[in-house]
């Protein structure tokens, strides 16, 4: 029982030390990347829609693409703009993928 309660404190430090440590970025990029996560919603979910409308809304990666788009809006709204681009980005990627 003693091991159980030392790895979890050392698991709860580790995880505190990693969001003290967490770089801060000045109010102009994070414009820029709140800017860049919205555009790549839009472009995103637009594609997803004609993706849809062309019969492709059915596959795997169609719906993969659909929950990380969500999850990219989620993570806009609690401003984590850096993981909404890198959700964005594999949505989309997803998202050509159900076309070919």
């Amino acid at each position: 029982m003693d091991t159980r309660l030392l790895i979890m404190a050392a698991t709860v430090s580790v995880a505190l030390a990693g969001c003290s440590t967490a770089p801060t970025k000045s109010p102009e990029q994070e414009l820029a990347l709140a800017k860049q996560c919205d555009k790549g919603l839009d472009v995103g979910y637009k594609e997803l829609n004609f993706s849809n409308a062309n019969g492709f809304g059915g596959s795997w990666e169609y719906t993969k693409a659909a929950s990380l788009l969500g999850a990219a809006k989620v993570q806009s709204g609690f401003g984590s703009y850096d993981g909404c681009i890198e959700k964005v980005t594999t949505a989309r990627a997803y998202i050509k993928a159900s076309k070919q």
